[in-house]
């Protein structure tokens, strides 16, 4: 997949979806040229043609998950770059789910020599349908549709069989009283089981999660190594964050 493919499949997510024609004035290429494009990742499951255009399939996920995915899409984007770039071969990596780490799985797939443990059953596909010679580990568990993921205590268990170099985890909120947060405890869960099996931990989070509350604490600032986002923390968090020795990465 190559950077106008995925650029692509990033208009779609914010747009819902595109016209052949309004592509081809988007990147200033005949129609034929994306039509190709439409068809070489419609082949992949990346996306749906349709006529005249193309749409997101439903394996990206309904309801409240889609969403997710269209809100802030530019800022994931960026950050899922950024973050891909922290990483190199011969490293073992958890991923928890998410609309974050779904596009920070995209970018990874082009890096060679990864291993993969997630409990999010299409950042699985993507990394093993890569062709990039990846292991994968799907993590079994109580299986949730809306998002595509497993969860609960089967999947904290086996997590725990597995060591990490790293573990790469969206969250729902970021503060600097309580650290990173989720909304849903079966996902904090996962999450904290991860880390505790990890040598480092990166937070991928857009700036909408700052000064924010989630019910359930996943870790203190203090346990995060890294902090990738698309935009700078307001300063009292940015300060809370440099005392705690969290690394600011800052997506361009």
């Amino acid at each position: 997949m190559n950077k106008r493919q995925m650029k692509i499949i990033d208009t779609l997510r914010k747009h819902k979806r595109a016209t052949v024609g309004e592509l081809a004035r988007m990147f200033n290429i005949s129609r034929e040229t994306i039509r190709r494009d439409l068809t070489q990742l419609a082949n992949t499951g990346k996306i749906q043609k349709i006529h005249g255009g193309a749409i997101l399939p439903r394996v990206f996920g309904e309801g409240s998950f889609q969403q997710r995915m269209s809100d802030n899409a530019d800022a994931k984007s960026r950050i899922a770059s950024q973050a891909a770039e922290l990483f190199t071969a011969g490293e073992t990596l958890f991923i928890d789910t998410g609309s974050t780490t779904l596009y920070f799985a995209e970018k990874l797939s082009e890096i060679s020599g990864l291993t993969i443990v997630t409990n999010s059953t299409e950042i699985a596909r993507i990394i093993s349908s890569s062709g990039t010679g990846n292991r994968t580990f799907l993590l079994g568990g109580e299986y949730s549709d809306d998002n595509h993921q497993t969860v609960g205590t089967l999947v904290a268990s086996q997590v725990r069989s597995f060591r990490a170099h790293h573990a790469v985890l969206t969250v729902g909120a970021l503060d600097v009283r309580s650290g990173a947060m989720d909304f849903n405890i079966e996902e904090a869960q996962v999450a904290h089981a991860m880390i505790e099996q990890s040598k480092s931990v990166t937070i991928l989070a857009d700036s909408s999660k700052y000064n924010n509350l989630a019910s359930f604490e996943v870790c203190p600032l203090s346990r995060i190594d890294r902090l990738v986002c698309d935009l700078a923390p307001p300063n009292a968090m940015a300060e809370a964050l440099r005392e705690a020795g969290v690394e600011i990465v800052v997506a361009t």
